[in-house]
């Protein structure tokens, strides 16, 4: 490791499972897919003579990514887009078929700890939430979005169930003063949903739905997914690490797709009798697999992490 290299803060988590299940050989081309704090990068960069492209919204990430590209010389490259334009963003470096590919979804630690950038409610900051490139901030979303709009944000991305009681007092008090940080909103959030037994922040839930919304998260995951795996080589593998459901849900169902995997049909359902489609990938991993419990003990952050991984199939 070149001493250019820095101590990073932020933890990777399932790092070491995420890498071995690459398989990262000599000569091969790798993508890391959300390069934040380069965990996973240095990992696989250290692993063999291999070449990297990473990528990252974040100008932050982008800029921190410049010791790599220095350290890894003719082996490393870093893009700032977002990750719905995997295979444009290759392209543009000469990139047009891969050996493997990560995604280490979600936000990053460096994000979550710095108030500045918003995303916290434990530490005030700017209303923001922007991981780079988001055509409107949260502070936008909460006092000029309508009622039901932000109802449906909170429910359908943070599957908070007091929605539309937040919504209505959220729309009430922007009437006579708008909202500008972190600690105003959870504020009004804790005012309203009050602490259960899981410990977890009334305002968590809110939060991260907000944050999804921003940045525009699900649909840009499904978009990767799909150019991530057009690009990979027989044998080449498409790791996933995702934190909540609703990310699983689309990695799960993507994978499932990809294998020539159907749900259950139904007597109710004739289309649920159609024949699967001709697989091209082939599950790795049956289920998901989540971090040890030395890891969580460590990193209380990785409780919910959840990696599948998937495998091209010769042609």
């Amino acid at each position: 490791m070149s001493g250019v290299m820095t101590e990073l803060s932020h933890i990777p988590v399932l790092r070491g499972e995420a890498v071995d299940m690459l398989r990262v050989r000599d000569g091969g081309m790798y993508l890391d897919g959300t390069f934040g704090g380069g965990g996973y990068a240095r990992t696989i960069l250290d692993s063999a003579a291999c070449r990297l492209i990473a990528i990252d919204r974040d100008p932050a990430a982008v800029a921190r990514a410049r010791d790599f590209a220095v350290a890894y010389p003719a082996r490393f490259e870093i893009c700032e887009g977002r990750i719905s334009e995997v295979s444009a963003l290759l392209e543009s470096h000469g990139v047009t078929a891969l050996d493997g590919a990560v995604f280490d979804l979600g936000v990053s630690s460096y994000q979550i700890d710095d108030p500045a950038r918003g995303f916290s409610f434990r530490q005030n900051g700017p209303l923001n939430m922007q991981m780079g490139g988001s055509k409107r901030d949260a502070a936008q979303i909460i006092n000029f979005c309508s009622e039901s709009e932000i109802a449906d944000i909170l429910y359908e991305y943070g599957d908070e169930k007091a929605s539309r009681k937040i919504a209505k007092t959220i729309v009430e008090r922007r009437r006579t003063q708008k909202f500008e940080t972190t600690s105003d909103l959870a504020g009004v959030i804790r005012s309203i949903v009050r602490p259960d037994k899981s410990g977890i922040d009334p305002a968590t839930r809110s939060f991260q739905a907000l944050r999804i919304a921003v940045n525009e998260e699900l649909s840009d995951i499904a978009a990767a997914l799909a150019q991530a795996a057009a690009l990979l080589n027989a044998g080449g593998r498409l790791v996933v690490v995702s934190f909540h459901s609703l990310e699983d849900r689309i990695v799960k169902r993507f994978f499932a797709d990809a294998c020539g995997r159907l749900a259950g049909a139904s007597r109710h359902d004739p289309a649920g009798f159609a024949r699967a489609p001709a697989a091209r990938f082939t599950l790795v991993t049956k289920s998901a697999v989540g971090p040890s419990d030395a890891e969580m003990r460590a990193n209380p952050r990785a409780r919910s992490a959840k990696m599948r991984v998937m495998e091209r199939l010769a042609t």
